[in-house]
């Protein structure tokens, strides 16, 4: 239905592609989880308490594992605004579908909205519905139990963790069956 109303109500032309988007906050707090141990032992590991934050802002593609990701101060309509004209201008043969949340950031009235991208809001409090949710998990798994002592060093294991996430590992995330058939079905 978005894919008709691109090309015969706005007059689109491109590729059609659907993205999924979201944000993760990543800050100084140590990400905490397993480890392995023998039996009997319990597991520990140093944590600190820093309270200083970053976000990353991302979005997926989930039939070809294709993505963008940029890493903000905030997250506020301002920081989205700048993210949709990166994206837009990264994709800017394409229509884009974008899949995403009902935060305020995306809500804004002030946002303009680029030409080649069409948002499509999920149900509120249905975040397991947007595959990304997926991709921010697998991607602090290699964060934890790190401790960077500034936001530059915190940068610098976010950079190396995401160029480790290739357009293969992001596709066997996000590429749900559910969604490869609607896609298919939808001509996109």
């Amino acid at each position: 239905m978005l894919a008709w109303y691109a090309i015969a109500v706005l007059r689109l032309s491109g590729q059609i592609r659907f993205f999924c988007q979201d944000e993760t906050r990543l800050g100084l707090k140590t990400i905490s989880g397993r480890k392995i141990t023998a039996k009997g032992i319990k597991p520990q590991g140093k944590v600190q308490w820093q309270f200083q934050a970053t976000y990353l802002y991302g979005v997926v593609e989930p039939a070809t594992g294709a993505h963008f990701f940029y890493e903000f101060t905030h997250l506020n309509s301002d920081c989205f605004q700048v993210f949709l004209n990166l994206v837009s201008q990264q994709y800017n043969d394409s229509i884009l579908i974008i899949q995403l949340d009902q935060a305020g950031a995306h809500r804004a009235k002030r946002l303009q909205i680029p030409s080649n991208i069409i948002l499509m809001f999920q149900p509120s409090h249905a975040l397991e519905t947007n595959p990304i949710e997926r991709v921010w998990q697998h991607f602090k798994l290699g964060l934890r139990w790190q401790l960077p002592k500034s936001l530059d060093e915190l940068g610098l294991l976010m950079r190396s963790r995401l160029e480790a996430m290739t357009p293969a590992v992001i596709a066997s995330l996000v590429g749900w069956d559910s969604i490869q058939n609607a896609l298919s079905v939808a001509g996109i």
